[in-house]
Order: structure tokens, then C-alpha cells, then sequence
């Protein structure tokens, strides 16, 4: 079927805008600090590169096994099986160019022309154009902001039908920081199973979370690996956002679907960087760890200053390496606050809602993106801003 010259797909229509708008104005010469592209500030780790460049100069330039390299498998399904505690095996994982490439394949392999699929309100876009182009249609959910962002199974039961096909959960939250309790997560299993339905779930922030909250896998929990697509990457943890190089987690019984788009779209993921995902993926814990822990320093410099602006309430996210503050009592549009705040502040950040209605009222602001010194610049000229 052709696609229709007027059809522009959710994603390719909605994204980026401020950062082209920011990097046209860089362009000029003028400085701009970027906290709205979710990219971490650390060069990768000398370990992982170390072992991707003796991969090439040990001559792992040829075609592989489709799947990803065996003893690459190997080690994501220990770590999946250590870690997000789903009993899983190698021929049960699948490497992908990124997580966005997970997605896709699972996307395409599980949903049908008319499928609804349920987004949790405010939501991460980029998943709504790879259920469009299967034929899907969205249907939104909102979390409980009141607290925190709660995931309300009650409220997403109400939404249900027999179109229901799909719900899309990211965990932790972006662009909410949340990080989804064991209690949640059992409340929306147990719905999934009663409806006989299916889970994406994006989990790419899966190592950066603070405070003591604890990450679940929703695929651990009784009844949900054969219902679910774990969807992972490298990108966030291991500042490997220019590899593209992630991981998909499924039940047996749901790969060949997945196997079917994959080798329609592409052979096999480059062979020799996967030696630099397996360097990662068995390195010591502090690899990880000491990006996470100047990653919450830097969300309690900016969660500081942000409450200290008039007009701005900070909550302290959970995970991931953005917070989300309300600015809605300068009762203002936050499209309008944002593109203020590029135009008259030099800083790039992004409007809450891009996420969706429940995202309105609010900002995305990346702290993972930049150096501290760079975030606290940022700061001052917010709060020069918000001042005003």
C-alpha cells in the first residue's frame, strides 16, 4: 500500500523543533546550553571502546549470527536474568540498533490495522509513530499527577475494549522521572492478563534511578514474560548514545514474529561494536555508577534552583536524567515558556506538552546533558527569566 503523500506520522511531524531552533541560533554564534535532547554529557567509558577497537583489529568485520553475537546474547540474558529477574535465555534475546529499533520490530510483529494501543499520559512520543505505521491507533491514559504519577490500572481498565491490543510502559518515566512501584506494576499485570493483552516496555533508564527507588521489570512478575517486549539499550547508562546498540527481551512463543521484521529491515547489527556492548554489559558496577552518582548531583543543583524561581514548582524525580517542573501558575502555554526561554534566555529545554495534554503546564529539563558548571549557568539565566 502507498503511504499517503499527506500522512505525516506523529514523530516526524512533532520532534526536535527547539533543538533545530537552538542549533540554527549556535549557528550564529550565539551560545545556547541544550537541556532538552535526552543525551548524556560522559564520553563513553575507555573500557567499552577499548574492546570494540580490538574487535576490529582482531578482524570482526563479517557478517554474524542475526541475532547478535552468542556470547553477547549470553551475557544480556545473565544480565537479564540477574538484574530485572526474568528467566530468560540467550535465543530469547535479540540485539537492535537502539532501543528505537526494539520498538519498532515489536510494533510491527504484534499490531494489526485498527489495534488500539494505550499510551500512560504524559508519555514519550517516540513510540506513537511505529504504532501508526502498523495501523494502530493510540489511546491515551493519564497517570495520577496528583501523586506522583501513578500508574492507576483502574483508570486504564476504563479505556479497554476488544480493539485493545497493546499498552506502552516506560519505566522509569520519561518524561516524569518516575520510577513505577512493584504495587503498580502487579495492579497493571494483572490487568494485562485478565484482557489478554500485550506490553512494550521501554526500560532504557533502568540503571539511572536515585534515592533507593528500586527498578522492576514488569516481565518478572507472574504471567508477564509471554506478554511482554523488554526493550533496552545502551544509550543512557553506558553514554553510548551514537552507537545504537540495544536489546530486546521476549518469550520464545513471541520471537519468530519479531525474528520476521527483523531480517526484512536489516541482516544483522554491526558485529564489532557488539564486542563493545559486551565490554559494557560485564563491566564493574562503578562504570555505571559513578556516571549515576554526578547524575544525582546534578538533579539536586537543578531541583535547588528551579524551586527557588518564582512561579516554579520542582519535584525530585525518581530516575532518569530529566525533571519535570510545573510552571503552570505563569499561566502561560508551556510552548510559549519554552521558545522564551530560547529566544530570551539562550536555553534549549522542552515543552511538557510534547508529552502529551497531561504534559502541559510543564517543562522537560535535561541535567544529564550537560557539564555543572554549564547546568548552573543554565540556572542563572532561567532564574533571570522566571525573575523578570
Amino acid at each position: 500500500m502507498k503511504w499517503p503523500a499527506d500522512r505525516i506520522l506523529y514523530q516526524s511531524e512533532k520532534s526536535f523543533g527547539l533543538y533545530e531552533e537552538a542549533s540554527r541560533l549556535e549557528a550564529e554564534g550565539i551560545d545556547v546550553i541544550h537541556l532538552e535532547v535526552g543525551r548524556p554529557i560522559y564520553d563513553t567509558p575507555e573500557i567499552i571502546k577499548a574492546a570494540t577497537k580490538k574487535a576490529l583489529d582482531d578482524g570482526i568485520v563479517h557478517y554474524g549470527d542475526f541475532r547478535g553475537r552468542i556470547g553477547f546474547r549470553q551475557a544480556l540474558a545473565k544480565k537479564l536474568n540477574d538484574f530485572n529477574k526474568i528467566d530468560i535465555t540467550p535465543d530469547e534475546v535479540l540485539v537492535t540498533n537502539g532501543l528505537t529499533q526494539a520498538s519498532f520490530f515489536a510494533c510491527l510483529a504484534a499490531i494489526d490495522p485498527g489495534d488500539e494501543v494505550i499510551f500512560l499520559d504524559p508519555y514519550y512520543p517516540q513510540h506513537i509513530g511505529k504504532v501508526e505505521m502498523a495501523g494502530g491507533k493510540m489511546v491515551t491514559v493519564p497517570l495520577d499527577a496528583e501523586k506522583n504519577y501513578a500508574l492507576r490500572a483502574d483508570w486504564i481498565e476504563e479505556k479497554i475494549t476488544d480493539k485493545t491490543r497493546m499498552i506502552v510502559l516506560i519505566n522509569p518515566g520519561n518524561p516524569t522521572g518516575r520510577v513505577h512501584t512493584r504495587q503498580e506494576l502487579e495492579a497493571l499485570a494483572a490487568l494485562v492478563i485478565k484482557h489478554d493483552l500485550l506490553v512494550l516496555s521501554d526500560e532504557v533508564y533502568e540503571f539511572i534511578t536515585y534515592d533507593g527507588h528500586q527498578h522492576i521489570s514488569i516481565a518478572a512478575l507472574d504471567g508477564m514474560k509471554e506478554r511482554t517486549f523488554s526493550c533496552y539499550a545502551f544509550t543512557k547508562a553506558y553514554a553510548m548514545d551514537g552507537w545504537r546498540l540495544g536489546y530486546l527481551a521476549t518469550d520464545a512463543k513471541l520471537m519468530p514474529a519479531i525474528l520476521n521484521v527483523m531480517l526484512n529491515d536489516v541482516t544483522n547489527v554491526n558485529m564489532f561494536i557488539q564486542e563493545g556492548g559486551l565490554a559494557a554489559v560485564t563491566a564493574p558496577d562503578s562504570v555505571v555508577g559513578d556516571m549515576v552518582a554526578s547524575d544525582k548531583r546534578k538533579r539536586d543543583l537543578v531541583v535547588q534552583r528551579l524551586n527557588q524561581m518564582p512561579g516554579v514548582i520542582c519535584p525530585e524525580p525518581e530516575g532518569t536524567i530529566y525533571v519535570f517542573p510545573d510552571i503552570s501558575s505563569l499561566g502561560k502555554p508551556s510552548e510559549q515558556v519554552a521558545e522564551e526561554l530560547l529566544r530570551e534566555a539562550r536555553v534549549a529545554t522542552e515543552a511538557g506538552s510534547f508529552y502529551g495534554p497531561g504534559g502541559e503546564g510543564h517543562l522537560r529539563i535535561c541535567f544529564g546533558s550537560e557539564p555543572e558548571d554549564r547546568l548552573s549557568e543554565a540556572m542563572d539565566r532561567m532564574a533571570r527569566y522566571f525573575n523578570k
